[in-house]
């Protein structure tokens, strides 16, 4: 069979057990001896990809795992995409329905449950912010995560959205739905907190903080340790960038279109690219790589 390699590990790892569950679930699949290290072959892309996650969940052939062996030639459908990308889906659930609670947060009397800072409007057109450490006090640390689920307007939400839904569920395929939900909590923290301290008091939100730390995982762990799941559609990191530039020169907030949460990106970014880096490591140090 024309092959795609899965794996390759060190000779003194024994995939007995492995390669027992593989047969088990009827893989198709061989393993040859190259320069003293194990492949495994599979038929196709897709499928070494889902050989590799089941060996990181269970490489001892734990057989309640199962994988679909069949070659497709189309990819999964939605309904199928939603199954493997379960907490994904449960992140931007909670983001719509936070969006609906607060109406694109354009109502003041819910959008201050998930404000970094609590406030309440004077007039029309101005909020008093509270002292964030007063709410920590009390109780509401909550707010130190909860910005990312605010959005302003249908536009920003769904951009938002959309971009989760691809980089999300590729880190969940890849790492597992409590690695990307920790990842997603971690960047916000991060993204809000040096927000907070670039733009003081002020209402902001968004996932764009977590999504540049998405971004900034996928792209340094795949130059660390190469994975078609973090393999991302050639030039949008570079557009990515770029718009983080543009945004960075304040030529958006002449324009009139807004303004931008840069600390959040920038910060989200950074995070991202550290998380990458370490993962990069680890995955190299598991597989046997230099």
């Amino acid at each position: 069979m024309s092959a795609v390699e899965a794996m390759r590990l060190p000779a003194a790892v024994d995939l007995g057990a492995f390669v027992g569950l593989l047969r088990r679930l009827n893989v198709p699949f061989r393993v040859s001896e190259e320069s003293g290290e194990q492949v495994l072959w599979v038929p196709n892309a897709q499928l070494a990809e889902q050989v590799r996650s089941l060996y990181e969940r269970y490489p001892q052939g734990d057989p309640e795992f199962t994988v679909q062996a069949e070659p497709q030639r189309r990819g999964p459908g939605f309904v199928q995409q939603l199954k493997m990308s379960r907490m994904t889906a449960a992140v931007l659930l909670v983001t719509f329905v936070v969006a609906a609670i607060t109406t694109l947060g354009t109502t003041p009397e819910t959008l201050r449950w998930f404000t970094f800072q609590n406030f309440q409007m004077v007039g029309q057109d101005r909020a008093l912010f509270y002292p964030l450490a007063d709410s920590l006090a009390q109780g509401q640390w909550w707010r130190l995560f909860t910005p990312m689920l605010i959005h302003f307007g249908w536009l920003h939400l769904a951009m938002n959205a959309m971009w989760y839904w691809e980089l999300g569920r590729r880190i969940e395929y890849r790492q597992g739905p409590w690695l990307l939900l920790g990842l997603s909590l971690g960047f916000g923290l991060v993204s809000n907190v040096v927000q907070y301290g670039v733009s003081g008091p002020s209402l902001f939100g968004g996932l764009s903080g977590v999504l540049y730390g998405l971004l900034g995982h996928c792209w340094i762990f795949q130059r660390m340790a190469p994975t078609p799941a973090y393999q991302l559609p050639k030039g949008v990191v570079a557009m990515m960038l770029i718009w983080l530039l543009v945004c960075l020169s304040g030529v958006i907030d002449l324009l009139g279109f807004g303004s931008i949460a840069n600390g959040a990106h920038v910060g989200g970014l950074v995070a991202g690219c550290l998380s990458g880096l370490i993962g990069g490591l680890l995955a190299r140090r598991k597989n046997g790589s230099p």
